[in-house]
């Protein structure tokens, strides 16, 4: 997901290119990403690359560890009531803000409360849908204050829910607390470069259209363990310019190369290129609203007639994964009945530029054999996201990347009522029911088992469409440590640098 503010960066990437030639700085880690964060407001963000610098320059309740589990943040310890209803957090003690200002038990609450108002945040409801009067606050029926969060003491906080919620831990990685007394005074400017007071390794330095400057928190809770001194962060949009710019020395990271050159790189880069396992899908949403796709048994015709393989082997060099299924490791087969399909106009498929765009013209391909014939329509992501949400598509090829998110929920919820992509008319009484039933379960094999179940009802609809489990691709340089095998390199506090070799 893009940034508008990213499109110039194409002109400006030789410039960038000329600026690298003299050799890296020693202390400077240069991150080359896709676009940069729509708002370093946690609140107020929603883009893909704004949830990776959320987790440089802010600290979460609870944290990922190094292996991408779950570890303590600002919370040391936490436990839940026999009941499952209630869930107490306890602050490590000392803690502070970047600007030196005790940071306390209730700032979490009141970061919690304005989390979920909707007059100041954006955020789907997401992490908080469990917390006690979430949902009213969130629809504008009950005050902020009503929420389920309160703060006995300066390092305890509580949660009470409706609903037993057996991630909830898990859920906090991704909430992060708000520095009360700088909102108070400066309102939404709190996130400019001369304002912005934050908790996490990292504080913002300097910010334009283009790039982001990050230098470490010395008050950061675990800065000794923080080796990185500055990160820069820069916008290049385009896959292939990013990609040459890496190989031309000017970066030490950078993520997505272009499909189509998975192989080559491999090849040329050796341990440069690294390719991890990753909670992604891609997949097709239809619209459930459209006549011609609310009967199951069309949106599983349409299913069986795409070519999984040849989209993997022509776009993805081979490294994705085939599938008719939402979580990895699952199997759903097709049911290879091949009922007849009978639709009485062009469906249109919507869809961005690049491999997208490859995928949709592979698929009208598929379509037109079994007599579908197919209309695309290319457009920016955000004009995209805008037709989805307003119900004006009848096919959309969409994907997300849930990070460092492998729990099963983060790959199922987002279809759920009330999740990010709960947006082409679905609506299933005993879907929402089993997610339901999972989310309340704390014992993971559990949990796991439920939500298999919620798959397959999933699954048994039709409701989507998967394609692919993508793998992530990022390019690694060779004064970059820290790296493991296993997680993505997502979280730089955890990473080094050394010299480039001679």
């Amino acid at each position: 997901m893009l940034s508008r503010r990213a499109l110039l960066v194409a002109s400006s990437a030789t410039a960038l290119a000329a600026c690298g030639r003299s050799g890296p700085p020693a202390d400077l880690f240069r991150v080359a990403l896709s676009g940069l964060p729509d708002s370093l407001d946690p609140a107020r963000g929603e883009f893909a690359a704004a949830a990776l610098v959320y987790k440089q320059i802010h600290a979460g309740l609870t944290e990922y560890g190094p292996d991408g589990g779950l570890a303590p943040g600002l919370a040391e310890s936490w436990d839940v009531s026999e009941d499952g209803l209630s869930w107490t957090f306890r602050l490590r003690e000392g803690l502070v803000w970047s600007d030196g200002h005790a940071l306390t038990a209730e700032d979490v609450a009141w970061s919690a409360r304005r989390i979920v108002d909707p007059a100041e945040s954006f955020a789907i409801l997401g992490d908080f849908y469990a917390v006690a009067n979430a949902r009213a606050v969130h629809r504008g029926e009950l005050p902020p204050s009503a929420l389920g969060v309160e703060a006995p003491d300066d390092r305890t906080v509580i949660f009470r829910l409706d609903t037993p919620l057996g991630l909830f831990p898990i859920l906090m990685r991704e909430f992060h607390p708000f520095p009360r007394h700088v909102i108070d005074r400066v309102g939404l400017d709190w996130v400019r470069p001369e304002h912005i007071v934050t908790a996490g390794a990292y504080l913002m330095h300097e910010e334009s259209q283009l790039h982001l400057r990050l230098q470490k928190n010395p008050r950061f809770y675990d800065a000794g363990q923080v080796a990185i001194p500055a990160i820069r962060i820069d916008a290049v949009r385009d896959d292939s310019t990013r990609t040459r710019m890496f190989r031309a020395g000017d970066f030490d990271l950078a993520e997505n190369p272009p499909a189509n050159q998975i192989g080559f790189l491999r090849e040329r880069l050796g341990p440069r290129f690294q390719s991890f396992d990753a909670p992604i899908l891609r997949y097709l949403k239809p619209n459930h609203a459209r006549p011609e796709l609310a009967d199951p048994a069309v949106r599983k015709a349409l299913s069986e007639a795409i070519d999984r393989d040849f989209l993997n082997t022509s776009f993805f060099n081979g490294t994705a994964s085939p599938t008719h299924s939402v979580l990895r490791g699952t199997q759903w087969p097709p049911s290879r009945l091949n009922p007849p399909v009978r639709i009485n106009r062009p469906l249109e498929i919507r869809t961005t530029t690049g491999v997208n765009e490859q995928i949709a013209i592979a698929i009208a391909d598929d379509w037109n054999r079994i007599g579908v014939e197919t209309e695309l329509l290319v457009s920016y992501p955000t004009d995209l996201y805008q037709a989805v949400d307003a119900g004006d598509f009848d096919i959309a090829i969409a994907s997300y990347n849930r990070g460092l998110k492998a729990d099963p929920f983060f790959m199922l919820d987002p279809f759920a009522p009330g999740g990010f992509a709960d947006n082409f008319g679905f609506s299933d009484a005993d879907y929402a029911r089993l997610m339901q039933t999972a989310r309340e379960e704390s014992d993971p094999a559990t949990r796991g088992d439920a939500y298999r179940a919620a798959e397959h009802r999933l699954l048994d609809l039709q409701a989507v469409i998967p394609l692919l489990h993508d793998r992530a691709h990022w390019l690694v340089g060779e004064r970059l440590g820290g790296t493991r095998s296993d997680v993505q390199p997502m979280l730089w506090r955890d990473l080094s640098l050394s010299a480039p070799p001679a």
